[in-house]
């Protein structure tokens, strides 16, 4: 069961995303009406992701391109440019930001260090996870999706991600949507979250009490090519792994409801072991793609 993983991040990224927010329109606020319910781990097929041209993926599934029903694609990225370690996120501000040099990760335990970790070549994301000097080095990359909210993020939205790990011990993945606001009573959503030598699972921490949480585990580990989805709405939560449906929480009083900015968090474990000296990785990731959702006409 995870906890809070975001006490160690500072404000000091809301001055950077305000003047980031002012260089581009902000996103509507939207809503979409339903009922209250329940969650549960089967439901209605998920929305297909729409067919994309055809195009070089590293992970032989091509990204994304176009709105779907209901869903406005607002960012999109194939990795098409290269940017060599020590140049990212500084090589495409407009773009990217990530969690500052120096910083330590939720276990404290790892040190964030975009600059020495990330770096983008032959159409892939790879955050180069190890130890030197005795220093853990992880990396947390933000996309840059320019929302209503104080730090670019959005009111609900679609989120996907395809992408695999090495089975690195020691460290983990906790990719996250978390408050603009900084308070995690306004809840928190994770997917794909796990140690990268477990299995990926899912988590909803609920608004106003975040140690509660639903929970969902997939049974698939890290290593192999996987595509993850979050849609996140009034009304429900819903996680999709490879298209099929992990689970959906459709408590209205617990699905936040504020503005939250998405996170690519990847750190050392949270089981209080640092990561042994020999210890490391890659996290690669094919394609990222987000939507703002779209106010249905007769709201």
């Amino acid at each position: 069961m995870e906890q809070h993983r975001k006490q160690h991040a500072p404000n000091k990224r809301s001055t950077h995303w305000n003047r980031a927010r002012r260089l581009a329109a902000a996103t509507l606020l939207m809503l979409f009406p339903g009922s209250p319910g329940t969650y549960s781990f089967v439901g209605r097929e998920p929305v297909p992701t729409p067919s994309a041209p055809a195009a070089y993926s590293p992970s032989g599934q091509s990204m994304p391109v176009g709105d779907l029903p209901g869903w406005r694609q607002i960012f999109k990225d194939d990795f098409t440019s290269d940017v060599p370690l020590g140049q990212f996120p500084v090589a495409q501000p407009w773009k990217w930001s990530a969690y500052g040099e120096g910083w330590r990760d939720t276990s404290r335990n790892g040190t964030y260090s975009p600059a020495r970790v990330v770096s983008i070549r032959n159409s892939i994301m790879d955050l180069h996870v190890r130890t030197e000097s005795n220093v853990h080095l992880v990396a947390a990359p933000l996309p840059r999706i320019y929302g209503p909210g104080t730090q670019g993020g959005l009111i609900y939205g679609r989120y996907a991600v395809r992408f695999r790990a090495d089975p690195a011990p020691g460290f983990k993945m906790a990719w996250l949507l978390w408050p603009d606001s900084e308070k995690w009573t306004d809840g928190e959503i994770d997917f794909p979250e796990g140690e990268l030598t477990g299995e990926i699972e899912a988590f909803l921490h609920h608004k106003g009490a975040p140690t509660s949480q639903e929970a969902f585990k997939s049974g698939a580990d890290f290593d192999k090519w996987h595509t993850a989805v979050i849609e996140w709405t009034p009304t429900e939560v819903r996680f999709v792994l490879d298209e099929k449906l992990l689970g959906v929480v459709t408590d209205r009083t617990i699905i936040p409801d504020q503005p939250m900015h998405w996170v690519l968090q990847t750190e050392t474990a949270l089981d209080g072991r640092r990561p042994a000296t020999q210890a490391r990785g890659h996290i690669q990731i094919d394609w990222i793609t987000a939507y703002s959702l779209e106010i249905p006409s007769n709201f």
